[in-house]
């Protein structure tokens, strides 16, 4: 099977960002999307950005057009979210965000009635209704297809960091699982999905597909649900990994990140270095330590097992990569990772609120229901009761 790797400027972005509608008092999710869409689509339609539905009623999806810069991508989604809330905000319908919500259950929401949602969850039954989660999408253009898999191959040793930094679903269903993401775990379930299988070229991963297609596993390349993926189409390499950001400043955070790290592999291509990887072994052993502590994480970072902790080594990251974030204009952005860092990803910000609620989830989801709104303050120490 021939597949086609679309023309892609170099280390230009795109984002896509999956937000949860609920209902603004008791902060339960709310199957809207469809009503919102119906006006939000017409009135955007010849915008940069779109707004478009999901697996499930209950969820939106904003995607930024082609980003120059990071800033450029973050604009379009903040246009798309002030679109949205021109119809949102009159029918008391908030807007968050995180890996999942805190006590809503997958038996009270609705899908989208669309066949590919209804062939998935057919398929995949109790895990497919299961899929409650919300993540973020982030797309580097790459301008050679020969570069796309040395650089999956090189990207999928920073996954771990990534999740990391993105962590946002400490609670499902009610419960706190003991998870800094519930929702990887919950993800890699459905066929397809979880980490890449190690191809090291662009006809090795023509051949996957051809196996898929012609065994009936997937129809297309869109049906590779991989936590590090080639989306032929639009000539990117397309992250997956992480949990929805809570906020606009995060996900812009975690996009220079994804941004920065792209351009230094595919500089080093140039040059006729090496690039770094690891065992495949260990890039599943740090999605598991990453799902599990979050930051407090010690990851696999070289071929020879050196463990570190995840936060001094993204800091040490964020150090020696400064200059490129700066050629890439998008210092500014990359410095939001060390501010998460500083002030603790969602998923610990969530337990503090929990914590100090005596367990009460619904504040927990008023506090992301802020946080979204407001940005990434940790200025609310929780004060409640």
């Amino acid at each position: 099977m021939t597949v086609s790797f679309a023309p892609s400027a170099r280390s230009t972005v795109g984002i896509e960002w999956e937000i949860m509608l609920a209902d603004r008092d008791s902060g339960d999710l709310v199957p809207r999307a469809p009503e919102v869409l119906e006006v939000v689509e017409a009135a955007t339609e010849h915008e940069r950005h779109t707004v478009t539905g999901e697996l499930l009623t209950n969820t939106i999806e904003v995607t930024s057009g082609v980003g120059d810069t990071v800033a450029a991508a973050v604009d379009d989604i903040a246009d798309a979210i002030r679109a949205v809330r021109t119809v949102t905000d009159p029918h008391g319908i908030e807007l968050l965000c995180a890996g999942s919500h805190p006590f809503a259950r997958w038996y009270d929401q609705q899908v989208t009635d669309k066949t590919r949602y209804h062939k998935l969850v057919e398929r995949t039954q109790w895990w497919g209704r299961n899929m409650l989660i919300w993540g973020i999408h982030v797309h580097v253009g790459v301008e050679d297809v020969a570069k796309v898999f040395p650089m999956i191959n090189a990207l999928s040793g920073y996954l771990g960091h990534l999740q990391a930094l993105s962590a946002s679903s400490p609670f499902w269903a009610g419960d706190r699982t003991g998870y800094a993401s519930n929702r990887a775990l919950v993800f890699q379930q459905l066929p397809t999905a979880g980490l890449p299988w190690p191809l090291t070229s662009w006809s090795e991963y023509e051949g996957y597909l051809e196996d898929m297609v012609r065994t009936g596993v997937m129809e297309d390349a869109t049906e590779v649900r991989w936590d590090i993926r080639p989306a032929p189409r639009w000539g990117t390499i397309e992250i997956r990994a992480c949990d929805g950001m809570s906020t606009l400043p995060e996900l812009a955070a975690v996009a220079a990140l994804v941004q920065v790290l792209a351009e230094h592999f595919s500089r080093m291509i140039d040059e006729g270095r090496e690039l770094p990887t690891i065992q495949s072994w260990f890039v599943r052993e740090n999605k598991w330590r990453a799902a599990r502590y979050g930051l407090d994480a010690k990851v696999i970072v070289d071929a020879a097992g050196t463990e570190r902790l995840v936060g001094e080594h993204l800091r040490e990251l964020v150090d020696a990569l400064e200059p490129i974030a700066a050629e890439l204009h998008c210092a500014k952005e990359f410095a939001g990772v060390r501010t998460i860092l500083d002030q603790g990803a969602s998923y610990a910000r969530q337990i503090r609120v929990a914590d100090a609620a005596d367990g009460d989830l619904r504040e927990v989801v008023q506090h992301l229901i802020r946080e979204f709104r407001g940005g990434p303050t940790l200025r609310e120490t929780v004060s409640l009761g």
